[in-house]
């Protein structure tokens, strides 16, 4: 190789190691036969990362940088509509999809990482609808949304071909969730705003809202039946 070619391929790489990490690949999830895949994906788990567990609430804002930290990536649902989720959420939650559409129960991606300025915009829109006493209880302010983060995943059902996403009717569907609930912490979710837990977390019982956490910390929460806030002593 040349000399003036060696010079070329070293400043191309040099050039792609400086790229963010922002937005990186995109991944349109499909039903899966290849249980063994997934097995390895979840137990790649990579629990020694303080990262999945930052609490992110009412009282405590998006740290700083965040974007730098974490690897978003671009993901499509069955339906067409596009997300950007957390790598590793991504993939332990596409191997959840997969276990639950084996036992006849599909969940789909409906709302995950938002910027701030797009939850600013969100909260003007409740509340001129709403009220600003309905954003205080049902909407996290700019920059104090666990939905900033890319670990947090709201879905929604597909029961007999019908999407199923309003609030009042997903609460109703208690056989469907709890059969989803008892399998997140397998794939390093949790249950994130608890029936009964509203004067720890401050939001209503949501069954949609999942957070990804790792397995370890999602197996511990789970077993306890604690909050996130409970599993990191922020009460």
């Amino acid at each position: 190789m040349k000399l003036n070619q060696l010079y070329f391929l070293l400043l191309l790489l040099t050039y792609i190691n400086c790229l963010p990490k922002f937005i990186t690949k995109e991944t349109i999830y499909k039903k899966s036969n290849n249980t063994k895949k997934e097995n390895n994906i979840v137990s790649k788990d990579n629990d020694s990362s303080d990262i999945y567990l930052t609490l992110v609430n009412r009282k405590h804002k998006l740290p700083e940088n965040w974007l730098e930290k974490v690897e978003l990536v671009q993901a499509k649902n069955s339906k067409g509509r596009e997300f950007l989720v957390e790598k590793q959420a991504l993939e332990h939650f596409i191997a959840l999809r997969n276990k639950l559409l084996s036992q006849g129960i599909d969940i789909e991606l409906d709302s995950t990482y938002r910027s701030v300025e797009r939850q600013k915009e969100l909260w003007e829109e409740f509340e001129e609808e709403y009220g600003s006493a309905y954003c205080e209880k049902y909407v996290g302010k700019p920059g104090y949304s666990e939905h900033h983060t890319g670990l947090a995943i709201d879905v929604c059902l597909i029961k007999d071909g019908r999407v199923i996403d309003d609030n009042d009717e997903m609460i109703a569907e208690v056989e469907i969730f709890s059969k989803v609930h008892e399998v997140l912490s397998d794939y390093g979710f949790i249950l994130r705003y608890m029936k009964g837990k509203e004067d720890i977390t401050t939001y209503s019982y949501e069954p949609w809202h999942f957070r990804y956490v790792g397995i370890k910390a999602a197996k511990k929460i789970y077993q306890k039946g604690i909050t996130l806030e409970e599993y990191l002593g922020d009460i």
